[in-house]
């Protein structure tokens, strides 16, 4: 199968990374700085000068991209994705975005005979780099069996979720539950510090109790580490939870801890940088509290070591 990737950031190169050893995929690549496509092109890969030239030669087209708007310009600027579509083939969107925009998106893309699966990950740059990353994918089941073959080479659990734009509401669901959980783990362990608890004792005491989760078990360690370094920035939770919220406001549900923490990560953004890393919204309270988080023993970077599974765990709606 001939798949081009598009955008590749902190976590679009690791899903290229899988497709460019997948044996029965030809894979390529565009990005606005092609210094990053230079090693998957030094590796095998083919290079496309436009997205129009990308999608004239491949038969998914997939984007992984900062914000709506971003997927936007690919996709329909001059020289766009939609310039070299065809019938029958099909555009995998992997960027968190708005799903009444992409389900916009997807008409043009039908109206050039094609087809759209949006299939936005959760789990980490970490994961992504070895293929165990999770898989939300909407879209017909049709075109949903047809990607299966490039969506398997890049996650292990993969879940259908119905009709186009599912997805997108899923994803921005479970981004919400993040960001709430990495300001209460914040919390949690200053309360721990200034109370003289040693921090490797409350990571212990946290991962094996009631109050785990997976931003404990992942952000608390690059927190205690002190490199914060998460591969997820400030300006992406903002538009995350502003993609949240809206879905919220569309349904008239008066949120109380959604506003509350887009006012946190506002406020996290003026002081440390729209592109300084999430977790670092615990340093509020550090300055604040005058103390560091830390402890010894925690990297820097996180990485995983769960061997991937051969074969992808799928899931399908009815």
């Amino acid at each position: 199968m001939k798949a081009g990737f598009i955008g590749l950031g902190n976590v679009g190169r690791q899903l290229a990374g899988s497709l460019l050893s997948a044996p029965n995929i030809e894979l390529t690549v565009r990005d606005l700085d092609k210094t990053l496509a230079q090693p998957f092109v030094d590796q095998g890969a083919g290079w496309a000068d436009s997205p129009a030239e990308l999608a004239k030669h491949c038969e998914v087209i997939i984007t992984c991209l900062p914000s709506p708007s971003a997927s936007a310009e690919v996709l329909e600027g001059v020289g766009g994705v939609l310039e070299g579509l065809s019938p029958g083939k099909i555009w995998i969107e992997m960027s968190t975005t708005d799903g009444e925009e992409i389900q916009r998106i997807d008409a043009e893309v039908r109206r050039r005979g094609g087809e759209t699966v949006e299939a936005p990950v959760s789990g980490g740059c970490h994961r992504a780099a070895t293929g165990n990353i999770a898989i939300l994918a909407g879209g017909s089941r049709s075109a949903f069996e047809r990607v299966m073959p490039v969506l398997a080479e890049m996650g292990k659990d993969i879940l259908h979720t119905g009709e186009l734009g599912s997805a997108s509401i899923l994803k921005v669901i479970t981004n919400y539950l993040a960001f709430a959980n990495l300001t209460s783990v914040g919390e949690a362990l200053t309360v721990a510090e200034k109370s003289g608890i040693d921090l490797g004792l409350a990571y212990e005491a946290i991962r094996v109790s009631s109050g785990n989760s997976f931003v404990h078990e992942t952000e608390s360690q690059v927190i205690l580490n002190g490199s914060y370094n998460i591969n997820f920035t400030m300006d992406l939770v903002l538009k995350d939870l502003g993609l949240f919220q809206a879905v919220a406001d569309a349904h008239s549900i008066p949120l109380e801890i959604s506003p509350l923490l887009g006012r946190i990560f506002n406020d996290g953004q003026r002081r440390f940088g729209a592109r300084a890393w999430s977790s670092m919204i615990v340093k509020r309270l550090e300055e604040a509290c005058a103390l560091e988080l830390r402890a010894p023993g925690f990297p820097a970077e996180l990485v995983d070591d769960t061997p991937r599974v051969q074969g992808a765990e799928i899931k399908w709606t009815e």
